[in-house]
Formats: structure tokens, sequence, C-alpha cells
């Protein structure tokens, strides 16, 4: 069981980095650069640890990019102001995901200026194969690992891995949580210390200042991912362009 256990959060971890660190601060924000090698490296990075749920850093960048341009409007990609709940606002999401994704909707320049593509990669890790694959993976993995099946109820957790962290942060950090600085938005902190989403849970900071590396601002915040993001940059995998 500890085994178990251990997959499932590292997984959500993983996962949530390579979400918050190249998908959102890197690929939507430039909060930092790095070379088109390590930029692969990322993208397949990216694939094994968001597995079936992998998101198009080139898609998750415009999208994002539309968010903060239009947020909590009806042009916003995805706001509890325009949804009833949050499963209409995830599907409503992924359809303009999937336009955006397979340029099915046009996109205005200024979101689409140096947005990481790879759009072979793109083809293969967001295919149905590659996501059955994955999820014949975790139900495997239970299956041989688990002391019971009932276990293999954690394995659509698996499967929507980087949906479900996106709509903690696009749903209940717009309606809950506490703000440091007052916006024309509904972006709220959803914690005090954010060790549940990495540093994503700092909503409100980062609609503020939206390309700074460090999410967190007030005194007794600590974002996880910003010594990471530190220690890539004393190893020269990345180049931070913003202030911290």
């Amino acid at each position: 069981m500890l085994w178990i256990l251990l997959f499932f959060v590292a997984h959500w971890y993983l996962s949530l980095f390579s979400q918050t660190f190249f998908l959102h601060r890197y690929a939507a924000h430039r909060s930092f650069t790095m070379s088109k090698g390590w930029e692969r490296f990322f993208y397949v990075f990216t694939w094994i640890t968001q597995g079936s749920s992998y998101l198009s850093p080139r898609a998750y960048g415009i999208m994002h990019r539309i968010h903060h341009a239009f947020t909590d409007t009806e042009h916003d990609p995805h706001s509890p102001a325009y949804d009833k709940n949050l499963f209409a606002m995830m599907w409503r999401t992924k359809k303009i995901f999937q336009d955006i994704l397979n340029d099915r909707t046009p996109v205005e320049d200024r979101f689409k200026k140096n947005i990481p593509e790879w759009r072979s990669f793109d083809r293969f890790a967001s295919s149905g194969f590659s996501r059955l694959l994955w999820i014949a993976a975790y139900t495997a993995l239970y299956v041989f690992l688990a002391p019971s099946l009932w276990w293999l109820i954690l394995v659509p957790l698996h499967a929507v891995m980087g949906p479900l962290h996106g709509v903690i942060i696009n749903w209940y950090a717009h309606k809950y949580g506490h703000v440091n600085f007052e916006t024309d938005n509904t972006s709220k902190n959803l914690f005090r210390i954010d060790w549940l989403m990495f540093g994503e849970g700092y909503h409100n900071n980062h609609h503020v200042h939206p390309s700074r590396p460090n999410f967190a601002s007030a005194p007794g915040e600590f974002d996880p991912c910003y010594p990471i993001i530190k220690g890539l940059h004393k190893l020269k995998v990345i180049r931070p362009v913003a202030a911290a």
C-alpha cells in the first residue's frame, strides 16, 4: 500500500511541476528562457509526468494568455462567472483547448509570440493511442501492486491529472480564498503556504505579477517551485528574464 500511495503522490507533484514550471511559467509567461534542446527535454518530461492528461505547451500557453487578457469576461476560456458548475467549465475549457491545439479557431498574433512549438510531438503525445497506453499502464500497476482492486478508483484521477490541477485553480481560486492585492478580477490565493498546488494556489499574486517566477509575495508565503527554478538557473538550464 505504501508504494501505491507514493506513486500517487509522485504523479500528483511531478505532473503539477510540469504544468507550473514548463507550461505556465515558461510557455505562457516566459518568466525564463531555455535552449531549444532543454525545451525539447521538458516537452518529453511533461509527457512522462502528465501521462494520459498531457497538455500541449503551445495550446496551454495560448489559452492561458487569453485567460489573462479576458479574465472573468465572456471571452475567458475558464471562468466560474460564466459556467454553472466546474464540470461545465471543464467541458468548455476542453473544447477551447482542443480548438487551439488543432488550429480550428483563429488566434490573435499577440497570444502566439514566443510560444514553444513541437507539432509532431504534440500530435503523438495528445493522441488517443498515447493516452490509452498511459491509462493501461496505470491500471496494470494497480492490478499488480495494489493490495486490493478497490485502489483502482484512483486510476481515473491519474487519467485526468493535468485538467484536475487546472480546475482546482481555475474554479476554486476564483471563488474562495484571500487576496493580497485588489484587482479588477476574482483571482484569489487559496493557501498561506501552498504545498498542495506547488505555488499555483497563489493565484491573486500571479494575476498582479504574471511574469514573476516566484508566485509568493507576502511574508510567510512559500512557493515550492521557486527554489527549483533558482537551482535550474544555477545549473544554467534556464535564464530568468523577470525579477523575483
